[in-house]
């Protein structure tokens, strides 16, 4: 797809979203047979994307944003994340966004997604720029400005829940309803595009992907799945706390529910893991997706399942100093003040998202020793570039959590939890899973024993990682071991 770019924005850089190295090509036949010619021709595209100035999608950092992915214990790396400054050829504008993959090609659909979504972003932002001008120059001609309350105005998907962080909804600017109808487009062709993709299947597999536009002060998210993005902002008394700015959206959530259940998808969890809430074919049970959106998992789409994004405002203020966007092997372990507190201790703007990540990777072991580490990706974008300095407000929290990181340390010393040979070692936070022995069935819900089997292959699912979210694991307690060794001693 092309773009077409209004009079005020500047000629794009090499490589935008108007480039035609960089177009979509359009596939007549969904069905054409994978192969390496295709896949060398997909490289060759995309090789233009990655010299992008400003485009960071590895482990490093720049003067606004840190980034930093670590593998987990189960296998391939899923995870993907981006930050894209002078985003849509604009200084002011930063794109960014993380993305979990899950099931067998889950690592595929959320790469495909983190280098596509943003350029048919940028492209319908562009479309929707023009469309506005020519709009408003005819208003003008005829009868006078457009009035604010039709611009706040947006025909989109009744699935969309588009909150306003603002007290008086008048002040709502243009940027949010034109960004807002540009998400909604660019996800929904996203989401067509993988359907039809001639080298991924994303039958079975899938992406969450949480994403942010920032221009100037200016905030608009779009969110699809369970990653989370959290503010880091000051109170009156410039103590630092933390403020979620988007919604888990699992199959937990009541709106979430209704519309799986309307679909013919059931919702329930599995004995197990009562907390957590699945989705589920109506006569199988497969896969347990624990997320009520995401990009792909098309066995799902007809259930209940949608790509459409939760989108949000917010329009920033002096007192907010940074934003963290993660996937959930963060938020697992890790409250929103914790992971806030971590940040703003970091010794360096430039190993902050690294910090998380090691914290994170330490609490796993800590708070569930028998559990496979999950695959962390971590985006932290500081909104004041020229304070490089670290606050020290949370010099105190900080050594209290230094001091619980050597206590975990040997903790995992002592526990083999790394060990893949270990019998006792489970996937801790996995999104999909394959057939269990043990349902716990709603009340209107058959016993899974009477129900049919549907003549599908599930092998595929096979070795796809489940969440296990045990309550009784052995936590380490400091007195009793101080006990312990105080009674040795004597």
């Amino acid at each position: 797809m092309g773009s077409c770019f209004s009079a005020e924005s500047r000629s794009p850089i090499p490589g935008s979203p108007s480039s035609p190295a960089l177009g979509i090509r359009k596939r007549k036949n969904s069905k054409k047979k994978l192969g390496s010619r295709n896949s060398s021709f997909d490289y060759r595209r995309e090789e233009p994307l990655h010299r992008i100035p400003g485009r960071l999608f590895l482990n490093g950092s720049s003067e606004v944003a840190s980034l930093f992915t670590q593998q987990g214990k189960k296998g391939t790396n899923q995870d993907a994340m981006l930050v894209w400054e002078n985003f849509a050829s604009r200084t002011d504008t930063v794109f960014c966004g993380v993305f979990d993959g899950h099931g067998p090609y889950g690592h595929m659909v959320a790469k495909r997604v983190r280098d596509s979504l943003p350029l048919k972003l940028s492209s319908h932002w562009e479309v929707s720029i023009t469309n506005e001008d020519v709009l408003r120059e005819i208003s003008l001609n005829t009868a006078g400005s457009i009035n604010s309350e039709d611009t706040a105005f947006i025909s989109a998907d009744e699935e969309s829940r588009a909150s306003v962080d603002l007290e008086d909804t008048e002040k709502i600017p243009e940027i949010f309803p034109t960004l807002k109808e540009s998400f909604l487009k660019a996800f929904k062709v996203m989401d067509r595009e993988l359907r039809i993709h001639a080298n991924i299947d994303c039958f079975c597999s899938g992406t969450t992907a949480v994403t942010l536009i920032k221009q100037g002060p200016n905030l608009v998210i779009g969110n699809v799945g369970d990653s989370r993005a959290v503010l880091g902002t000051r109170d009156k008394d410039n103590s630092l706390f933390a403020i979620q700015l988007t919604v888990d959206l699992k199959p937990n959530l009541p709106a979430e529910a209704e519309r799986i259940r309307k679909c013919r998808g059931r919702v329930f969890a599995l004995q197990d893991e009562p907390e957590v809430a699945r989705v589920w074919l109506p006569n199988n049970d497969s896969p347990g997706l624990a997320m009520a959106r995401a990009f792909g998992d098309f066995c799902l789409k007809d259930f209940g399942l949608i790509s459409v994004p939760d989108i949000s405002y917010r329009r920033l203020t002096d007192k907010d100093e940074f934003i963290v966007l993660a996937t959930d092997g963060i938020w697992d372990v890790l409250s929103n003040k914790e992971v806030v507190d971590i940040v703003a201790s970091a010794p360096a703007r430039s190993s902050a998202a690294r910090s998380l990540v090691e914290f994170a990777v330490r609490a796993w072991r800590y708070k569930y020793p028998t559990s496979k580490v999950d695959d962390c990706a971590v985006v932290c974008l500081f909104l004041d570039p020229s304070a490089n300095g670290i606050s020290t407000s949370s010099s105190f929290k900080s050594k209290e959590l230094q001091n619980s990181v050597e206590q975990v340390n040997l903790l995992s010393t002592e526990n083999n939890d790394d060990d893949p040979a270990e019998p006792n070692c489970l996937d801790r936070s996995g999104t999909v899973r394959t057939s269990g022995k043990e349902i716990l069935k709603e009340d209107n819900e058959e016993d899974s024993s009477k129900h049919e089997d549907l003549n599908m292959d599930w092998s595929a699912l096979e070795g796809v990682s489940r969440v296990n979210t045990l309550l009784t694991l052995p936590r380490f307690t400091p007195g009793k071991e101080d006990k312990k060794a105080a009674a040795a001693r004597k």
